[in-house]
């Protein structure tokens, strides 16, 4: 039974992971994501259903378009491959149970915002607003879930992350965008309070690793802008699955 939820959960991911591609590329330029349907960008011909079978149609056309051969960009399957592989992990850790529900639509909405912020450097309104409604109900609906913290935690949880982003934003002087404070007050509404400085720790020391692997082997300058989406993203997903034993560990280290 296992195996077959593992299938089921690993064939919906890439699925989606199809779905987040279109999203990824029509909401930044303010498209529709229903009309016109699935075209070639470089013919504009319309996609069969041969050509949008998730995976299975990139590696079967060697990742060109089938009637103009124009090479598919890597990260239609990069992100079908990965939503996949995000959605069995997460059944594997939750199993058929309340938490992983949420567990997908969190982590779903997170590389959602990882990938559009990765290329684009835009964390975009239209997802956080819509994302952090849907938090504040299921925090109120569904207080105490394992992954859930509670409204009022959660709002704790929000305000915290907005305030320090804030403050952030304003002794930076624009180092830092609006986009990564709103981003924190979603980080604060996942995650709870003090859960939200774990989701935050995380994402400073990944990134940290990453600019400084970046700037290493001069892939870009300091003064190339590199965006910090992604990392608070990573930093909210590890934080919902280990955040606690994280917080333990950190109190216990130093004797608390």
């Amino acid at each position: 039974m296992t195996l077959y939820w593992a299938v089921v959960f690993t064939l919906l991911g890439m699925a989606l992971g199809s779905f987040f591609n279109v999203l990824a590329d029509r909401l930044p330029a303010g498209k529709s994501i229903i009309r016109p349907a699935s075209h070639c960008p470089a013919c504009g011909v319309k996609l069969s259903v041969p050509d949008l079978v998730p995976v299975v149609s990139y590696l079967a056309l060697k990742g060109r378009c089938r009637y103009c051969h124009a090479a598919i960009p890597r990260r239609m399957l990069m992100v079908e491959l990965a939503t996949g592989i995000m959605f069995l992990l997460l059944y594997l850790f939750y199993g058929l149970s309340p938490e992983l529900g949420i567990a997908l639509l969190y982590f779903s909405l997170l590389l959602l915002i990882f990938i559009i912020d990765l290329e684009q450097q835009l964390i975009l309104n239209v997802i956080i607003y819509p994302s952090a409604l849907a938090v504040l109900l299921i925090n109120l609906i569904w207080p105490d879930t394992g992954i859930t913290h509670g409204f009022l935690n959660g709002l704790a949880g929000g305000g915290a992350g907005l305030l320090l982003f804030l403050l952030i934003v304003i002794a930076s002087r624009g180092g830092m965008g609006l986009g990564d404070v709103k981003m924190a007050g979603l980080m604060g509404l996942i995650l709870g309070f003090p859960g939200i400085f774990v989701g935050i720790f995380l994402a400073v020391v990944s990134g940290g690793l990453v600019a400084g692997i970046i700037l290493m082997l001069k892939r870009k300058s300091k003064r190339d802008p590199i965006p910090f989406g992604p990392f608070l993203s990573l930093g909210t997903m590890a934080a919902i699955l280990w955040g606690q034993p994280i917080m333990d560990w950190y109190l216990g280290f130093f004797g608390f």
